[in-house]
C-alpha cells in the first residue's frame, strides 16, 4: 500500500473476483464501443447505513448496545487488519464527479489513510468513554480464510482529474456511526433483534 490504478488486482474472495470481472468488462466496453464507461475502484466506504455484519457497523452497533447495557461483549476476528475507511456520501460525490470528466477512465476512490480494526475500536468506544479492551474478545470463527493485511488507496488521480478529496476520515467516521447507532437504539426503545453476529 498505498494501492493505485496501476496496482495489479489479486482478489481474495468471491466478491473481489466478481468486482475484478466488472472492472474488466467495463474497460472492454469502453475500449471496444467507445462508451463513456468509468471504473471507480472504491476502497471501504462506510456510513450508518452499513450492514450489521460488516466490521465497522458491527463495532458501532455494539458500542451503542454496550453503553446502554443491552450487550456485554463483542466478538471479532483479526484486529490487526489495516483498512482505508472513507465516508460513503463522499464516495458518491466522487462517483458523480468521475462521470463529469472529459473522458472516461479508472479512478481509485479512497482516503490514503491506514487504520487498524483496533484503531476503529478505539475511536468508537472512545466516543462513549469506554475502554474497548474490556469488552472485545477474539473469536477465530470471524477470521477470513484469505485475509488482506493492508488496504490503503491513493486517490491522487481522482483528485487531479475531478478535484475530489475526502473530508471525513476514520476518527470522525467512527463517531458519526456511533452517534447514529445510539439514536437508532434510543428510537427503538432498546429492543433490537438478537443477531448471531453480536
Amino acid at each position: 500500500p498505498p494501492q493505485n490504478e496501476e496496482t495489479p488486482f489479486y482478489p481474495r474472495s468471491p466478491y473481489g473476483a466478481a468486482q475484478v470481472y466488472s472492472y474488466w468488462i467495463t474497460k472492454n466496453y469502453r475500449e471496444s464501443y467507445d462508451l463513456f464507461a468509468t471504473n471507480g475502484i472504491l476502497f471501504n466506504h462506510e456510513s450508518p447505513r452499513r450492514g450489521e455484519t460488516f466490521v465497522t457497523r458491527k463495532i458501532t452497533r455494539a458500542v451503542a448496545r454496550i453503553k446502554s447495557g443491552v450487550q456485554d461483549k463483542l466478538f471479532l476476528g483479526n484486529l490487526e487488519a489495516i483498512r482505508d475507511w472513507g465516508y460513503a456520501p463522499e464516495f458518491v460525490e466522487a462517483m458523480w464527479l468521475m462521470m463529469q470528466a472529459d473522458r472516461p477512465d479508472d479512478f481509485v476512490v479512497a482516503t490514503n489513510t491506514a487504520y487498524s480494526v483496533k484503531d476503529f475500536l478505539d475511536h468508537s468506544f472512545g466516543r462513549v468513554d469506554l475502554d474497548w479492551e474490556k469488552y472485545v474478545e477474539f473469536d477465530e470463527a470471524f477470521l477470513r480464510p484469505a485475509e488482506v493485511d493492508a488496504l490503503v488507496g491513493d486517490f491522487a488521480k481522482a483528485h487531479s482529474v475531478t478535484g475530489w478529496s475526502p473530508k471525513v476520515f476514520t476518527p470522525e467516521l467512527a463517531e458519526i456511526m456511533v452517534d447514529a447507532d445510539i439514536k437508532i437504539l434510543e428510537s427503538e426503545g432498546q429492543h433490537w433483534h438478537d443477531s448471531p453476529y453480536v
